[in-house]
C-alpha cells in the first residue's frame, strides 16, 4: 500500500509552484493591459436584429439539429448548499406551479426543440446531452435521472462525465490541507476544467462517432436558458465563428458582472471582472446613451467541434491559455492539532481555472458575441430564498412573466400569470391554441 505521506509530499512539491504562480498572477493579471468594447464585426444583438435575420439564424440552427450535428454540454457540478439543499443544484425544485426541477425544465426544452427540428425536416435525429458532474454530485445526478426516466429523453442520448478536482492549500500555498488523516481536502477545478474533462473522458471521439459538429454549453442554474438554441447555433454557423458567447446587457454601470471585451494588447477577445475596469470606463456611454462596456458574461458558449479537436490539448497543457486562479475559502479540514474543523473565516486556497481564459487564443474574426434579452434568456439561481437577488423567487417570477407574455401575445385571456411548459413551447411558438381561452392564475399551459 502506498505511503500517503510520501504521496502528499510529492503532490506538494509539484503543485506548490503552481499555487505560487497563481497567487502572483492574481495580483498582476491586468497590469499594463487596456480594454475596449468588441468591434461590430464580432458583436451582434438580438435586441436590435431584424426579424428576417433572426429567422435565418433560427432556420440554420434548426436544420443542423435535424441532421444530428448539435450536441449540448451542461455544467452541473455544483451542489445546492446555498439553497439549503444537499442535492445537486439541477435537482432543485424552484417553486413553479408544475413543481419541476431545473433538470426537468431543461430536458423538456431539448425534447421540444428536437421535435420541432425533426417535424420540419422529416428526420429522427437526437440531441446528445453531455452532463458534467463532480464527485459530490455524480451519483445523485444519475439516480435522479433514472428515477425520473430521463424526463422523456432516451437514456442513450444522455452522457454523464466528471470534472476534475484539485487539492486545497493553506493560505500561503505551502501545504495541502487534509480532510482526514489519509484524505486530501479537494475541490472542483473550476469551470475551466471543462476542457480537460472533455479530453480525459474521450468526448472528442464521441462527438466524431455521432457526427456532432457544434456544441452548445451552458450552466445548470439558469431557468430561462434556451438549451440547444437554434438561433445562437445558426448565428455562429452563419458567421463562421469557432467560438461564440452570449451576453446580456449590463443593468447599470455598477452591476457586479464580468464583461466581454477586446484586449487591446492582444487584439483578442477577453473577459474581465467588474473590479478590473475603472469607474470612468464603466460609466462611459455611446451616443445612443447605452454603456460602452455592457456585454455581461453569462457563461453560455458555442464551440465548433473542429476548434475543440485542434486546440484542447494545447489549452490544457499550457498555463498561458488556462492559468490557475486562486480563491480564499473556508475549507473544512484538519487543524495543526489534527482536529477536523469547519472554519468561520477563510483558511485556505482553492485553485480553479476559468473557462473564458481560452478566448485569447481565438482570432477576432473567428469569435462572436451575441447580446440577448435578459428577460427572455437569463435568470440565474445563485442565492437562498429571501436573498436580495438571483433566488428561487426571482427565477419563478421571471419564468412566469415570460410565459404570460407569450400567452398574452397570442390572445389568451388571463386571470393572472401562467406557466407555459417547455413541452408546449420552446420560445413562444405554438401558442395559437390559447387564443380566446381563459386561464386561471398560475395555471399550466
Amino acid at each position: 500500500m502506498p505511503d500517503f505521506s510520501i504521496e502528499k509530499q510529492d503532490l506538494e512539491s509539484r503543485l506548490s509552484p503552481i499555487v505560487q504562480r497563481a497567487i502572483e498572477f492574481s495580483k498582476s493579471s491586468t497590469e499594463g493591459k487596456s480594454f475596449n468594447p468588441l468591434p461590430p464585426s464580432s458583436s451582434f444583438s438580438l435586441i436590435d436584429s431584424s426579424n428576417d435575420v433572426k429567422a435565418r439564424w433560427y432556420e440554420i440552427g434548426l436544420e443542423s439539429i435535424s441532421k444530428g450535428e448539435v450536441g449540448v454540454i451542461l455544467m452541473a457540478g455544483g451542489q445546492g448548499t446555498r439553497l439549503g439543499s444537499s442535492k445537486p443544484k439541477g435537482c432543485f425544485n424552484i417553486g413553479l406551479p408544475s413543481q419541476k426541477s431545473l433538470f426537468q425544465i431543461q430536458a423538456e426544452k431539448i425534447s421540444k426543440i428536437q421535435h420541432l427540428a425533426n417535424s420540419k425536416y422529416n428526420t429522427k435525429s437526437k440531441i446528445n446531452w453531455y452532463i458534467m458532474t463532480s464527485k459530490p454530485t455524480r451519483s445523485d445526478t444519475e439516480q435522479f435521472f433514472v428515477e425520473n426516466i430521463f424526463f422523456g429523453l432516451d437514456s442513450n442520448q444522455v452522457t454523464f462525465f466528471n470534472q476534475g478536482t484539485l487539492p486545497c492549500f493553506n493560505k500561503d500555498g505551502s501545504r495541502i490541507l487534509l480532510e482526514a488523516e489519509n484524505k486530501l481536502a479537494e475541490s472542483p477545478d473550476g469551470n475551466g476544467g471543462l476542457y480537460k474533462a472533455i479530453y480525459t473522458n474521450d468526448l472528442l471521439n464521441d462527438f466524431s462517432k455521432k457526427g456532432i459538429k457544434h456544441i452548445h454549453m451552458y450552466c445548470v442554474d439558469n431557468v430561462l436558458v434556451k438549451v440547444a438554441d437554434p438561433t445562437f447555433i445558426g448565428f455562429s454557423i452563419d458567421n463562421g465563428f469557432e467560438l461564440s458567447t452570449k451576453a446580456v446587457r449590463k443593468r447599470n454601470s455598477s452591476e457586479s458582472v464580468g464583461l466581454i471585451v477586446l484586449d487591446e494588447n492582444l487584439q483578442r477577445p477577453a473577459v474581465i471582472e467588474y473590479s478590473e475596469i475603472s469607474k470612468e470606463l464603466s460609466e462611459q456611454t455611446e451616443e445612443s446613451g447605452l454603456l460602452s462596456f455592457r456585454a455581461a458574461n453569462i457563461v453560455n458558449h458555442y464551440y465548433s467541434v473542429d476548434l475543440l479537436k485542434s486546440s484542447i490539448t494545447k489549452w490544457i497543457d499550457n498555463q498561458e491559455f488556462l492559468p490557475y486562479h486562486i480563491a480564499f475559502k473556508k475549507i473544512p479540514s484538519l487543524n495543526d492539532n489534527g482536529e477536523f474543523v469547519k472554519p468561520t473565516e477563510p483558511n485556505g486556497i482553492k485553485l480553479e481555472q476559468f473557462i473564458f481564459d481560452v478566448f485569447k487564443d481565438i482570432p477576432l474574426e473567428k469569435f462572436g458575441c451575441l447580446e440577448v434579452d435578459r428577460l427572455e434568456e437569463f435568470s440565474p439561481l445563485k442565492n437562498a430564498p429571501g436573498s436580495k437577488n438571483d433566488t428561487p423567487e426571482s427565477s419563478v417570477e421571471n419564468y412566469l412573466n415570460l410565459s404570460t407574455k407569450w400567452a398574452t401575445s397570442q390572445g389568451a385571456i388571463l386571470e393572472g400569470r401562467v406557466e407555459v411548459s417547455s413541452l408546449t413551447s420552446y420560445q413562444g411558438e405554438g401558442l395559437e391554441i390559447t387564443r380566446g381561452k381563459t386561464y386561471k392564475n398560475l395555471e399550466i399551459i
